[in-house]
């Protein structure tokens, strides 16, 4: 299987990319920090700042402007099945203290 950062770089977010100057694993990084977690976007700008990756908090919306839509149709595509059955084992029920 191809990996996730090759087959969107060569199908649905190459047009997204196309005049943007950063790495996509920065990118995708970020986007993915951004709706993941509750970070702020400042509070991204400062944590890549620590990594050595001198990016505005404007840009980092910017690249969520763009990319969450694409990623948001690529992900069920890949996501796999659960199964149909779930087991619980050892279950009970307090009431009354017994």
């Amino acid at each position: 299987m191809v990996p996730l950062h090759v087959q969107l770089q060569n199908s649905t977010l190459r047009g997204v990319i196309k005049r943007l100057h950063f790495p996509l694993e920065l990118m995708l990084v970020c986007v993915r920090w951004y709706a993941a977690y509750q970070l702020s976007l400042r509070n991204l700008e400062e944590m890549m700042a620590e990594r050595g990756v001198l990016v505005d908090h404007a840009t980092v919306h910017r690249w969520s402007l763009k990319m969450l839509p694409v990623l948001a149709k690529v992900f069920p595509r890949r996501k796999h099945p659960v199964g149909r059955s779930w087991r619980v084992d050892e279950t009970y029920v307090l009431m009354g203290g017994q």
